[in-house]
């Protein structure tokens, strides 16, 4: 098994179109990053998506995506080469990964993983802070400014911004508790006993 300090972590993130009455929601933008113990962050890539349903108003009220954004945009599917490139043989990182994990669907039999779940992780370092969304861990963890110097220009809901924000996330973990030369098998189950504990409270 290896230590974290020698595994590629890409994290993957998608806004989507929402979920209209009767239909299943579609993405509309995909951000890809990576980081290292060794190397810090590197390789970024974003792109908007080819959708055939419109954009559902709460929606583009997060995110802020219309149909001008998507004009000419490739479909997910024609994207398989630079997906796979970028995830193969990758630790996978989302934060709440179970959208990532469905709009990946697309690729049948595609094998990416293992995953980490940076909000799984955030529940079992620290269960008793109120709100385990990315924005605010980072904002309460003093991350944000570093991930706007990474993706300058973007903020939250941006794909790639909430990807290397993911990262950001991970690193500031990693490095705090320390867990760079534990197998990177820590991370993939975290123990969220605590939280769900103090949930109950």
């Amino acid at each position: 098994m290896p230590l974290v300090r020698h595994c590629r972590f890409t994290a993957i993130d998608f806004e989507s179109a929402g979920a209209a009455r009767g239909r299943t929601d579609r993405p509309v933008q995909v951000g890809l990053a990576s980081w290292s113990a060794e190397n810090g962050h590197f390789d970024s890539f974003v792109s908007y998506l080819h959708t055939d349903q419109p954009i559902q108003w709460a929606a583009r009220k997060i995110h802020g995506i219309g149909p001008q954004h998507l004009a000419d945009a490739p479909s997910l599917l024609s994207l398989w080469p630079e997906v796979k490139k970028r995830l193969a043989g990758a630790v996978v990182v989302a934060h709440g990964k179970g959208t990532e994990k469905r709009f990946l669907r697309a690729f049948p039999g595609h094998g990416f993983g293992p995953w980490v779940d940076t909000l799984l992780l955030a529940r079992a370092a620290w269960p008793d802070l109120p709100d385990h969304s990315l924005g605010s861990l980072c904002g309460s963890h003093g991350l944000t400014a570093e991930i706007q110097a990474l993706v300058p220009g973007k903020f939250w809901h941006d794909a790639l911004f909430d990807a290397v924000a993911s990262l950001a996330l991970l690193a500031f973990l990693i490095n705090n508790h320390p867990l760079t030369d534990q197998p990177v098998a820590t991370l993939y189950q975290p123990d969220t006993s605590r939280w769900h504990q103090s949930k109950r409270l």
